[in-house]
């Protein structure tokens, strides 16, 4: 095997994980405005503009250092990186290199709107930042960019001081654009910190599922454990990179669509005018089974079916990371595009305000061809074919039921549809779900046997002057 040494790969390990701890405490403590960690960023946004303010030399280097970190910046140099892997035919680095900066273009947005911290106030202003403030996207953007640049480059560097030259040449740029976010005054101490932790996690993430530093044929000869973290941090940054899609697309619906696309208007108005009696009664049935509880139920029954019947926990792992996953990915939509439910009647109460996207949509497709999914690939009779009828008409009857009572525009719906459609796609290709077991029988013993309905049947010679 040629993984990195066991210390060096410890060592990596500790500082994602320290990453990991500081960005929850620091998310945790902004989040809940924490008075010592607010004082503290006041104190020092204040005192390091009074500064720098005054300095009109000092304050056009840190803008230029500042512009380093800007988005059109990076992506020029992400750009030209990935297609020099593309031209040395290394289309496992470029992806990487792709893959690793858009995940930092997701997250930066979605934690600032789910964050809502609001930049510095300073005496002496001399830049102005739009957006909310944690953690910054400069900071980010620069460690996670300039990051996968350093990973993807350093091997091909010559040893020596070209190597030790591009190492310190990266980690220095990446703290002086932080840094320079602070002297700007648009951006706190911790938003800067928060930052960087989070650029660490995801580049930890993103080497962990690509594994860029390794050929494909040696990658598969990891450790089974090792193979289950990659597996883990595909699924990851799939979530990611798929929460990003249908961010954006909400965004784009609420921004631009003016409630026009795909009849958003005209359709809730049409169902609102032809309700019955009849239709509100099954619309309510059909809403509530692919409520909550009604998936929760669903969904616990299936996982305790395929241990009884499939007898193998993958399944039943692939059915949870599906769920869990689209419902962390409803929430965070939701509250970051923030639309406003069809201005029509609604037959339901109590509900969040934002409509995009359709919970009960996303829901319900992830769980029914989910179970589809599993149950097609493990059975072999005719009748798994049957699985396929709910898994079509329960998503199509619960989008309908929830244009019907008013809670959903078409593009909630479609929304929904997309993440659903990507999110299967992903998890089915990464976890498998059906997989056949890992043979664990030593080479030697599978060299003597072989297995017919379950038992193993003896292939050694049989003894001498048997059969005589």
């Amino acid at each position: 095997m040629s993984d990195q040494p066991v210390p060096r790969r410890q060592a990596h390990l500790i500082v994602v994980i320290a990453a990991t701890l500081v960005f929850t405490v620091l998310l945790i403590a902004v989040r809940l405005r924490w008075s010592p960690l607010e004082a503290a960023d006041h104190d020092a946004a204040a005192r390091l503009n009074s500064l720098v303010a005054g300095h009109p030399a000092l304050v056009t280097v840190i803008k230029a250092i500042t512009w380093l970190g800007s988005n059109g910046v990076l992506w020029t140099v992400l750009g030209v990186s990935a297609a020099v892997m593309a031209v040395r035919r290394r289309w496992k680095l470029a992806c990487y290199l792709l893959v690793t900066g858009a995940g930092a273009l997701v997250l930066d947005p979605v934690l600032k709107s789910l964050v809502g911290r609001l930049r510095p106030v300073v005496a002496h202003p001399i830049a102005h930042g739009t957006g909310n403030s944690f953690p910054s996207g400069h900071s980010l953007g620069s460690i996670v960019c300039y990051g996968a640049v350093l990973l993807a480059f350093l091997p091909d560097t010559r040893p020596g001081w070209p190597r030790t030259a591009l190492r310190y040449g990266i980690g220095v740029l990446i703290a002086a654009i932080g840094i320079s976010r602070i002297l700007l005054g648009v951006h706190y101490l911790s938003d800067v910190v928060g930052a960087w932790a989070l650029g660490l996690t995801w580049l930890g993430v993103t080497v962990l599922a690509f594994d860029p530093l390794h050929p494909p044929q040696e990658a598969t000869m990891a450790r089974p454990a090792r193979q289950y973290a990659r597996i883990a941090a595909a699924v990851l940054v799939a979530w990611v990179l798929i929460l990003g899609v249908v961010v954006g697309f909400g965004e784009l619906v609420v921004k631009y669509s003016h409630n026009k696309w795909l009849g958003d208007t005209a359709i809730p108005r049409w169902f609102a005018a032809h309700r019955t009696p009849a239709g509100n009664h099954w619309s309510d049935v059909i809403s509530v089974c692919c409520a909550t509880t009604g998936i929760l139920v669903v969904a616990v029954a299936a996982c305790l079916l395929f241990l009884l019947f499939i007898r193998r926990w993958r399944p039943v792992i692939f059915l949870a990371v599906v769920m869990f996953g689209e419902l962390a990915a409803f929430l965070a939509a939701a509250a970051v595009v923030k639309r406003p439910r069809p201005y029509v009647p609604h037959l339901d109460h109590h509900l969040p305000t934002s409509a995009y996207p359709s919970g009960h949509t996303a829901a319900t497709c992830c769980l029914y061809i989910a179970i589809a999914i599993v149950v097609i690939g493990h059975a072999r009779g005719w009748w798994r074919w049957l699985f396929l009828i709910p898994a079509i008409v329960m998503p199509v009857a619960i989008a309908l039921s929830r244009m019907y009572r008013g809670e959903h525009h078409p593009t909630d719906i479609l929304g929904s549809v997309i993440f659903a459609a990507l999110w299967l796609t992903a998890t089915t290709l990464l976890i498998k779900p059906s997989a056949a077991q890992r043979d664990t029988t030593p080479r030697a013993v599978r060299a003597g046997h072989r297995t017919f309905t379950g038992r193993v049947v003896s292939l050694l010679p049989a003894r001498a002057g048997a059969g005589k």
